[in-house]
């Protein structure tokens, strides 16, 4: 198939060109003057699985013809003459021996990193010890650098780097995937440099960025019949330019880099390395353009010189639209609506991004439309409903069970997924209200039997709850061997549901995913040994997202979502290059916890750049295509973005090229790409709707309530809308399912200690101590609390009043003591046959027979002047019992009442009675009352609230926001 030829034979395809589609072309070329067999003897060996499938389908799509033999670069090992090297130890194995083995080391040394960073570490070491493998470094050549600038940071490395010595060290039959690849790529080298193949093999689509991979392609290029066919290889490039990428600090970044680094192993010039194919690319002078714009930074004075040069312009830039949107959205906005072009005018397009929520973006916008594209990343394993449900199931392994986790759960799809789904869904949802309305925050068998009998719920559905959801939280460490299993049985039984039946948590295609990483993490739990469930809930967490999933469903056949990755073996009519922003193309490089930049390239390893070159690789490939999109987002959510580098340098070339209508050519790019984003702005416009009036209804007299207790008095005042919702509409909001310890909670039990201890102490007044106070208080807060924190808290407050409370409390039983507790109090309101309602905290009566009523409040007591206005609780109290309306009590006069705060210091407000006398209050009281009997009274919402910041119960239902306190009130009567 190749002439004889003295240098090793590289061939290459330009930028922009369909590269498996350009290498099918070449063969059959290449073969059509040979027999039909010549084309069955080539090897032909690719990089990646997917370029395996292209290239299979367009030699399917072309004449009957003998295929070529195609491999896989990774494939090479499983050759007969090659299967004695043992297998590789598989990469989840290595992982949890990494993982035992700095954990140990933590262990030993708490200070040399967090235990939350155990994973992370373990994996980034692999990383290392897998690069180590495939580029040919020695542990010698990492522990013999020079580090007397950063000793104190490289002592806690080499503790590290210990542990990899001891895995690269552990012998020819413990190989990792790497090291064993590397070993019969070597193999496969002597045996050729014995007995060099006569057939031709050809090595096509690497850049040769990985050591083995480079050293197999030298071994190929200098084959009898051995030649390497490059992908995006920049045939405009000068050679002083090629000759200045040999230096990887400063040249890494460059799409080229990779290219001169062959070439220099293989001794070639620029100029040997020939065309695959006659065919031009799809714009040659694009690619003249985006060549000279990328060039090296210290060369970039290049462009001064060649930039008079560059010619056509205007077909270059022709078929490029520059998309730069105000924001991520608006961006993916005008991609869906160009790709809808597509799919409406039969084009095949491509979103070509890194940026993950980009994409989430542009398919959300593409459902408007029905269309589904076809996504090539599909969708982490851990956020499909089986990684969900598994994630679940391990939480209650880690924590406490509360209502939230168990009623994820139990609405989870997977969960209880049998015949009686329904019946399952009806218990849940009188569960879920039970649990808001009593409790308890953390669900346990008692509570759930009592729930199961004040609803009559069935009991096999309770035993299963019971067995499978309480008391799974474990403390001690167990082995992997023993969570995995304690995972797959709890995981199908609360799959399966009370009926027992099998539940559909294996089934289609990401069950059967979670079945596999389940069971590959059976196979090698044996290296894994002792974990918290935390760990193993973490552990759990990464394997399944360390996968993907596709989904099942038809896509568009049109419309495709790529990575970079898929990009370099796809080919597309409209190629839309998304998310061009620094950080997003090229994504920052990762930070290296082990070696800086200069000890990576003295120790031989990868810098960090390379990721960031094979990125430029790729945005000068896609960016040659027949049609192209640039886009970007000027503001992410938070700040003002920094265009991609890339394109930073194409938008600068073109501003700098005047002579030849540069600046002309980059206005054109702009506004057709404006134009794209004006119709999608077209989109988001929302036909006007006028806001919400302040409402104020006026219901009929009949529906109005006859009966509020004293504290909503202050609602009737400051928010009488409230009032209207919760009495003439019934409303009631709906408790929170996560219950945490508020403000009420800690009323109700602030109230409760101060009611057991002051009655306690009424027959003894010995009993008044500090000790007495804070031990009644501990053990009231361990009764009813259930969260240590918030107990720890709240005891210490008790503790810095206790001292003021008792000398105020003493004070106060000079002068008579506590005669009642949570007294009930009534009184009927005449004429207007209208009760007011209430519970006095406590009742003293003074040694002249005078009461005095009290009021404890956790938060801050109302102001004199507040009580006189609003805060009427105390004043309406007193006058009530100089009516006789605590019940047990006759009329009698009210010395005192005062409020107490047991907050964050120790306060007493008194009501103002001298102000404010009884008389008085029931007249302004009745006054109030009659108002909101009235027809033509409405009930304004917030309609003097004590702050623009305070939120009522109903503000949503009134629509807040939409209006403000300065708008007027809006009546409407209702019938």
């Amino acid at each position: 198939m190749f002439e004889p030829s003295p240098a090793p034979r590289v061939f290459a395809v330009p930028p922009g060109s369909d590269f498996p589609k350009m290498l099918v072309q070449g063969l059959q070329d290449r073969s059509a003057a040979h027999p039909p067999e010549m084309l069955a003897r080539v090897q032909l060996v690719v990089n990646t699985r997917r370029m395996a499938r292209r290239v299979r389908d367009l030699f399917d799509q072309g004449p009957a013809c003998l295929l070529p033999r195609l491999s896989l670069v990774t494939d090479l090992g499983e050759s007969v003459d090659l299967a004695q090297i043992p297998p590789a130890i598989p990469p989840l194995q290595r992982r949890l021996e990494l993982t035992q083995l700095i954990a140990k080391l933590l262990e030993q040394q708490p200070d040399l990193a967090a235990r939350s960073s155990l994973f992370d570490l373990s994996d980034s070491l692999a990383a290392l010890i897998d690069e180590m493998q495939g580029e040919g470094v020695s542990p010698d050549a990492i522990r013999n650098l020079d580090v007397s600038d950063m000793s104190g940071h490289w002592e806690r490395a080499q503790k590290f780097i210990g542990i990899a010595d001891q895995i690269i060290d552990s012998g020819p039959d413990a190989l990792d995937v790497q090291a064993r690849q590397r070993l019969v790529v070597e193999n496969l080298i002597e045996r050729w440099q014995v007995a060099p193949p006569q057939h031709p093999v050809i090595l096509a689509g690497s850049t040769g960025s990985r050591g083995t991979t480079l050293m197999l392609m030298e071994a190929v290029a200098r084959l009898p019949q051995g030649a390497l066919i490059l992908p995006g290889y920049d045939f405009d490039q000068p050679d002083r330019v090629w000759r200045g990428l040999d230096d990887a600090l400063t040249s890494e970044d460059h799409p080229q880099y990779r290219f001169r680094k062959l070439m220099s192993q293989l001794g070639l010039e620029p100029d040997q390395v020939m065309p695959w194919t006659d065919d031009q690319p799809p714009s040659p002078a694009r690619n003249r353009m985006v060549s000279l714009a990328l060039r090296p930074a210290p060369i970039t004075d290049a462009w001064m010189s060649e930039g008079p040069q560059l010619t056509d312009l205007d077909g270059a830039t022709k078929d490029v639209t520059l998309v730069e949107a105000q924001s991520p959205r608006s961006e993916a906005l005008a991609i869906a609506l160009r790709l809808r072009q597509a799919a409406e005018t039969g084009q095949t397009a491509a979103l070509i991004t890194p940026d993950r929520m980009l994409t989430r973006q542009v398919s959300a916008a593409l459902d408007r439309w029905n269309i589904l594209p076809d996504d090539s990343a599909g969708l982490p394993l851990q956020l499909s409903p089986p990684g969900r449900f598994l994630r679940h199931v391990a939480g209650l392994f880690a924590r406490r069970l509360d209502g939230e986790a168990l009623l994820t759960l139990l609405k989870h799809p997977l969960c209880h997924d049998g015949d009686e789904r329904g019946a399952h869904l009806l218990h849940t949802r009188d569960l879920e209200l039970d649990l808001r309305r009593h409790g308890p925050p953390f669900p346990d068998g008692a509570s759930l039997t009592a729930f199961a009998i004040r609803k009559e719920v069935p009991e096999d559905w309770v035993r299963w709850l019971n067995s499978h959801f309480c008391d799974q939280q474990i403390a001690d460490q167990l082995p992997l061997t023993d969570w995995v299993a304690k995972l797959r049985i709890l995981a199908e039984a609360i799959s399966a549901g009370a009926s027992g039946e099998t539940g559909t948590l294996w089934d289609k295609n990401a069950g059967q995913k979670a079945q596999g990483v389940l069971s590959a993490l059976e196979k090698e739990a044996q290296h894994g040994g002792p974990m918290t469930a935390h760990d193993f809930a973490d552990l759990l967490g990464a394997l399944l997202a360390g996968e993907e999933v596709r989904d099942r469903d038809a896509p568009h056949p049109h419309i495709m979502i790529w990575g970079t990755l898929e990009a370099r073996v796809q080919g597309a009519d409209l190629l839309i290059l998304g998310g061009l922003n620094e950080g997003s193309w090229p994504e920052a490089a990762a930070p290296d916890p082990w070696l800086n930049r200069q000890m990576r390239d003295k120790a031989g390893l990868l810098l960090p750049e390379r990721r960031i070159g094979l990125s430029a690789h790729d945005f000068q490939q896609a960016i040659g295509a027949p049609e192209v999109w640039l886009t970007r987002a000027k503001r992410s959510d938070d700040a003002e973005t920094v265009p991609s580098r890339w394109l930073n340098r194409l938008t600068n070339l073109l501003h700098g090229l005047p002579g030849q209508g540069g600046p002309e050519a980059l206005s054109e790019m702009r506004n057709k790409g404006r134009q794209w984003l004006q119709w999608a702005e077209q989109l988001e416009i929302a036909p006007h709707i006028e806001p919400a009036t302040r409402p104020s209804p006026r219901p009929p007299v009949a529906s109005r309530p006859n009966r509020l207790s004293v504290t909503e008095i202050k609602r009737l005042i400051r928010d009488p809308y409230a009032i209207y919702a919760k009495h003439v509409l019934r409303l009631k909001p709906l408790d929170p399912l996560v219950q945490a310890p508020d403000s009420l909670l800690r009323g109700i039990v602030i109230h409760e200690i101060l009611e057991h201890f002051v009655k306690d102490s009424v027959l003894d007044t010995a009993l008044l101590t500090r000790d007495n106070f804070l031990k009644r208080a501990e053990t009231l807060l361990d009764q009813h609390v259930a969260w240590p924190t918030a107990r720890k808290l709240w005891l210490a407050r008790l503790e810095r009043i206790a001292d003021d409370f008792l000398a105020a409390e003493i004070a106060r039983r000079g002068d008579g003591g506590p005669v009642a507790f949570e007294a009930a109090v009534k009184l009927l309101l005449t004429p207007l046959d209208f009760t007011i309602v209430g519970r006095a905290d406590r009742i003293d009566r003074n040694k002249r027979g005078a009461l005095r009523i009290v009021d404890y409040k956790t938060g801050t007591p109302p102001t004199e002047s507040q009580q006189s206005k609003f805060d009427k609780q105390l004043l309406i109290e007193a006058a009530m019992a100089e009516e006789g309306g605590i019940d047990g009590f006759d009329p009698s006069p009210v010395a005192e009442a005062i409020f107490i705060g047991m907050g964050g210091t120790y306060k007493e407000v008194p009501a103002p009675l001298a102000k404010e006398p009884p008389d008085k209050v029931l007249a302004e009281l009745k006054k109030l009352v009659s108002a909101y009997l009235e027809p033509n009274q409405g009930f304004s919402s917030r309609r003097m609230l004590h702050k623009d910041s305070d939120v009522g119960d109903y503000d949503q239902l009134a629509r807040f926001g939409e209006w403000d306190r300065t708008d007027d009130t809006t009546p409407e009567d209702l019938t």
